[in-house]
C-alpha cells in the first residue's frame, strides 16, 4: 500500500484482489512451512507441535482467498506469483535436485536472495504492475525496497550465525563476521536514503520523504539495539517491525 500511495497519490482501498493475494498466499506459504517444520522436527519444543490443526486451519483460509483472488488478477501479474510461489516453497521445501542440500535456505546466497527478491515482488513490483504502470517508471522505489530488506534480512542471519553455521549454510555473516556484516547494513541504510532522496526529486512528497528518512534513523537506531541486545523479542518486534513502520509512516501521511 505504501507503494500503492506513490503510484495513484492516494492511499488505496485496504480489500482489492491484490491484498487478498498477497494475505492469502502468506497463509499458505507460512503454515505450510511450519507443518513441515513440525514433521520434522518432533521433538522440539514449538507451538505449532501442539496445534498444528489451526495451520492446516490458515492454508485452507489461505487457499479460499487465492482461489478468489486469482482469476481477477492479469496474465502478467500471474506470471510474477508463479515466480514468488517457487522460490518460496523451495525456500523451505526440499524440492531442489541435490544430495545433501534440497532447500534454497540451506544455501547462504539462495537464503538472502530468495527472501529479499519475494519480499520486493509483493511490496514493490506488483503493486507497480496492478495499477497498469512500467516498472522502470519508479526504479527507485524498488531499490528502496530491496536496500530495507538487505538490511534486514542480513540482521537475521547474524542473529543465525550459529545455528546455520552448525548446518554448514555459509550466509554473508558466517563468511566476513558479525562486525563487517554491521557495515553492510549501514551501507543498506545509506542506500535506503540517497534512494529516497533521488526520488522525491522524481516524485516531489515531502511527507513521503520525511517518513523515509525517520525509518532510515530508526533502521539505525534498531541495529544499534539488537546489538547490543539480541533477543528473539528485539529481532521479532523491532527488525521485522521495521517494515510495519515504514508502511504505516507513509499511509499516514
Amino acid at each position: 500500500m505504501a507503494t500503492e500511495k506513490l503510484v495513484l497519490g492516494v492511499v488505496p482501498d485496504a480489500i482489492t484482489p491484490l491484498h487478498v493475494m498477497l494475505f492469502s498466499s502468506t497463509l499458505v506459504v507460512y503454515n505450510f512451512h511450519f507443518i513441515l517444520r513440525t514433521r520434522v522436527q518432533v521433538d522440539e519444543e514449538h507451538w505449532s507441535k501442539y496445534r498444528s490443526m489451526w495451520h492446516w486451519v490458515m492454508v485452507a483460509i489461505g487457499s479460499v482467498g487465492l482461489l478468489f483472488s486469482l482469476f481477477q488478477l492479469s496474465a502478467e501479474i500471474l506470471l510474477w506469483c508463479g515466480v514468488m510461489g517457487v522460490c518460496s516453497f523451495m525456500y523451505s521445501f526440499p524440492l531442489l535436485p541435490f544430495a545433501n542440500k534440497r532447500r534454497l535456505k540451506d544455501y547462504g546466497w539462495g537464503k538472502i536472495v530468495s527472501l529479499v527478491a519475494v519480499w520486493v515482488i509483493a511490496t514493490s513490483v506488483l503493486p507497480i504492475l496492478y495499477w497498469h504502470k512500467h516498472i522502470t517508471a519508479y526504479p527507485f522505489e524498488i531499490l528502496i525496497r530491496n536496500s530495507l530488506m538487505l538490511a534486514l534480512c542480513i540482521a537475521f542471519d547474524i542473529r543465525d550465525m550459529q545455528a546455520d553455521a552448525q548446518k554448514n549454510i555459509q550466509t554473508i555473516p558466517n563468511i566476513i563476521g558479525a562486525a563487517k556484516s554491521y557495515v553492510l547494513i549501514d551501507v543498506s541504510i545509506i542506500i535506503f536514503a540517497i534512494s529516497s532522496i533521488i526520488q522525491y526529486f522524481r516524485y516531489p512528497n515531502v511527507n513521503r520523504l520525511v517518513a523515509e528518512l525517520i525509518t532510515a534513523v530508526c533502521m539505525k537506531v534498531v541495529m544499534l539495539y539488537v546489538k547490543k541486545h539480541p533477543s528473539d523479542k528485539v529481532y521479532l518486534g523491532l527488525v521485522d517491525g521495521l517494515m510495519l513502520l515504514y508502511s504505516l509512516l507513509i499511509i499516514a501521511n
